[in-house]
């Protein structure tokens, strides 16, 4: 095949035109071509008043070599896909590989370890995608929290209540694999070529609920509600774990020599577990800060100018070097999306974003942060990062509740979240009521100061970085943008050491994905759980 890039076309253009432009560009009739596929596309906003999109493509055509050689044209290329292959299975062990986690690492993990003839016991603290929508729905509503069943923990992981983004900044060749499995599991086909992918939280569920049935007709023995407790290990390789069920009893024991290990980046008590069994790992460095929300309509016009009702909401990604050292940064931003209640414990407010497939609603949120490093942790140890975010998402809890004790009090404001206007944040004065702007976090939020519930230096960043934002999307920080804080879960406070054949120096213990310090979002701990997968199948 031939690859076409650089192709530029209205936003109003019709798909056969595809064929039309690609056979213009090769001096070839329409009739010539065989597939015309659509590789990418993205949207060229420079210049507002000529908005276009600009997409690549894959052509069928005679004579391929013959085309390329005639006029030099560098946005053509040969282009031969090449479809994934899982490598052979060497794995000899009567004991099934058991799978820890059912994020994206975990499930992509186990759905390649079954497909090539290792059906694992998958085991996940939480419920089912189902059972697990309802528990959070209600928390939201009443502030009553599962501690085993919310958005961070249960089938599909965290990213099951977010945007559903698939963009990643890797490149590895299996990101190809993924996003098709995506696809074959109920994911819509525009995820293959769409520059920014997404596929909202609404249609992942069905995605991973697909994902499990699957599992199940290879043959997986997928147990919810099971919580790994412990590692039998015996001269450096693992013989067996334990596990805890909600109704039965405690430190239940299984054999097991292949272990994929995917906690996720909330799982601070199996953190806990594996340093006091002598897992090698090790703090590493996040982001905290808050959620920043605007109305979609502003943030659209301003990156579109007036194409922008003709195009879908728009989205954005900033970032900035400060003078005091600090990094600053928008991460996992939610188009017409709703700022959420992400905790996964009593005293802790947590939050993060969220968008349906739609992504119809008013407001867009983003994170808001500012990079932070062991050295800011106040503590060492493997856990010092964890014991940093608990400080302030305990702070957030007291300045959102007004100081309740961490348990689930009827009636009162449990998990209500402090917000402060962009306004009063720069001018360094509590919010004193709601704005313009009506924040979307439930259970709702508590007009606050920030400052009581973030480091200095975090704040001091967040208010430098702000006029450097506005100068790159003009209204950024406008006076009724809202700050809901706080942000504290941008990534895993922990790397989960592991060598180049992915294994723990405790032989047989496979961590990966986001919660092990290996991914940083949907796709690339997919992508690491599929890479975890085929380590397992390789060994002997």
């Amino acid at each position: 095949m031939i690859r076409i890039q650089n192709l530029s076309l209205p936003l109003d253009y019709a798909p056969e035109e595809l064929k039309h432009k690609a056979a213009k560009i090769l001096g070839v009739s329409s009739a010539a071509l065989g597939q015309v596929r659509l590789l990418r596309q993205s949207v060229d906003a420079r210049k507002k008043g000529q908005v276009r999109y600009i997409c690549t493509l894959g052509v069928e055509v005679e004579n391929e070599t013959a085309l390329l050689q005639r006029g030099h044209d560098p946005n053509l290329s040969a282009w031969t896909p090449v479809p994934y292959v899982f490598p052979g299975v060497k794995r000899t062990s009567p004991l099934p590989p058991v799978v820890v986690g059912m994020g994206p690492a975990g499930l992509f993990a186990a759905l390649f370890l079954a497909r090539n003839g290792l059906p694992p016991i998958v085991l996940e603290r939480g419920r089912n995608v189902d059972e697990r929508t309802e528990d959070v729905e209600y928390f939201w509503r009443t502030g009553s929290l599962s501690r085993t069943s919310n958005v961070q923990f249960g089938e599909g992981g965290a990213g099951t209540f977010s945007d559903g983004k698939l963009n990643t900044g890797t490149h590895d060749s299996r990101i190809s694999a993924v996003l098709e499995e995506f696809v074959r599991h109920g994911a819509p086909e525009d995820i293959l070529w769409q520059q920014k992918p997404h596929v909202g939280t609404d249609v992942l569920r069905g995605v991973v609920k697909s994902i499990r049935q699957e599992l199940l007709c290879l043959g997986a023995d997928i147990r919810f509600e099971h919580r790994l407790t412990g590692l039998r290990v015996e001269g450096g390789q693992l013989t067996g774990i334990y596990y805890d069920t909600e109704q039965g009893p405690a430190n239940e024991a299984l054999d097991c020599d292949a272990l994929v290990l995917a906690p996720g980046h909330s799982a601070r008590d199996t953190f806990r577990m594996l340093l006091d069994v002598g897992v090698p790992m090790e703090a590493k460095s996040f982001a905290i800060g808050c959620r920043i929300e605007h109305r979609q309509e502003l943030i659209s016009f301003r990156q579109y100018g007036s194409a922008w009702e003709k195009l879908p909401p728009a989205d954005y990604k900033l970032s900035c070097h400060l003078p005091n050292g600090r990094g600053v940064f928008t991460f996992c931003v939610c188009p017409g999306g709703q700022v959420v209640a992400a905790a996964s414990d009593f005293g802790q407010v947590v939050t993060n974003g969220m968008s349906l497939r739609a992504r119809d609603g008013s407001n867009i949120n983003g994170g808001f942060l500012v990079g932070v490093t062991p050295a800011d942790f106040g503590g060492d140890g493997p856990l010092a990062g964890v014991a940093f975010q608990e400080r302030w998402e305990r702070a957030a809890w007291d300045l959102g509740t007004g100081g309740l004790p961490p348990i689930y009090a009827p009636g009162k404001p449990v998990f209500r979240a402090p917000a402060q206007q962009v306004g009063d944040f720069l001018a360094g004065r509590p919010s004193a009521g709601p704005g313009a702007l009506s924040p979307t976090y439930r259970p709702g939020v508590t007009p606050a100061d920030l400052e009581r519930c973030l480091p200095a230096f975090v704040t001091e960043s967040l208010r430098a970085a702000l006029p450097v934002f506005d100068r790159k999307i003009h209204g950024f920080a406008e006076d009724n943008a809202v700050l809901t804080g706080v942000e504290t879960r941008s990534s895993s406070p922990v790397r989960i050491l592991r060598d180049e054949t992915l294994q723990s120096a405790v032989r047989g213990l496979y961590p990966c994905g986001e919660g092990a310090g290996y991914a940083g979002g949907i796709t690339s701990a997919a992508v690491d759980g599929l890479r975890s997968a085929e380590a397992v199948a390789g060994a002997v």
